[in-house]
């Protein structure tokens, strides 16, 4: 099973630091943010699997950073804060968080608190299609979220079958970022066991839907330009990918 990634956004360097430790012990990558501005480098360049997000962050505030990212995904937070009253948390959920711990925090409450939440999430965290609320653009082409369909360069609808169409959200709302082929079966699959691994069998699967969708989406399909094959890993989309809300 591929490892998670958990993103800790935190201004205090040394409870930052305190955290990525405990947490990389514990078998997760973990990447660290500042400020609202390394926050959404952080998403737009890393898959993510799960935001620790610090209600006080020096000029920027945790509640209206997270309001902002579930504008955009679906990935997992937990709101981290100093402030532990019933009015604090309940601000923390309306906003999306999935979850609240008050510091201090006893740091195994934390990694269950993960744990739990990883468990039950979302296949791929940052599958902003799931809104169905935008429209993504793509070398020319175009697909619709509402209506959930794509346009090609020259302006024909191009028929894809419905795991076709999966893939291609998952590849569209994680444009540059590797994707093994565990992750995309999981995202394409909700009744999938998460944490089982692939058999050769749905490995193969999952690399003839990629070459299905190659061969609709791809000018030449023995030297594809966007769905790259990722060696040791999985496949990459590598097209800058435009979201636009419809």
């Amino acid at each position: 099973m591929p490892i998670q990634k958990i993103l800790v956004v935190e201004d205090d360097l040394d409870m930052q630091e305190m955290i990525v430790s405990f947490l990389q012990k514990n078998g997760y990558m973990v990447s660290a943010a500042k400020n609202a501005i390394e926050l959404s480098k952080q998403i737009k360049s890393n898959k993510t699997d799960l935001i620790l997000l610090d209600v006080m962050l020096g000029d920027d505030n945790g509640i209206n950073l997270c309001k902002q990212i579930r504008k955009e995904n679906n990935i997992p937070i937990i709101i981290v804060s100093a402030l532990s009253a019933d009015q604090d948390r309940l601000q923390g959920f309306e906003v999306g968080a999935d979850d609240y711990i008050s510091k201090p925090f006893n740091p195994q409450i934390l990694l269950a608190k993960i744990k739990a939440i990883l468990k039950r999430g979302t296949k791929i965290a940052s599958l902003a299609y799931r809104r169905n609320t935008k429209s993504y653009h793509f070398d020319e082409w175009i697909y619709d979220g509402k209506k959930d369909i794509i346009i090609s360069p020259s302006g024909f609808q191009v028929s894809l079958s419905q795991k076709e169409t999966k893939i291609l959200k998952v590849f569209l709302a994680n444009s540059h970022i590797a994707l093994s082929r565990e992750e995309i079966a999981n995202a394409i699959d909700d009744t999938r066991e998460q944490e089982k691994a692939l058999d050769n069998l749905e490995s193969r699967a999952i690399d003839v839907l990629v070459g299905r969708l190659r061969t609709k989406i791809e000018k030449d399909t023995k030297k594809p330009s966007l769905i790259k094959t990722e060696r040791g890993v999985g496949y990459i989309f590598s097209c800058e990918v435009i979201t636009k809300d419809e």
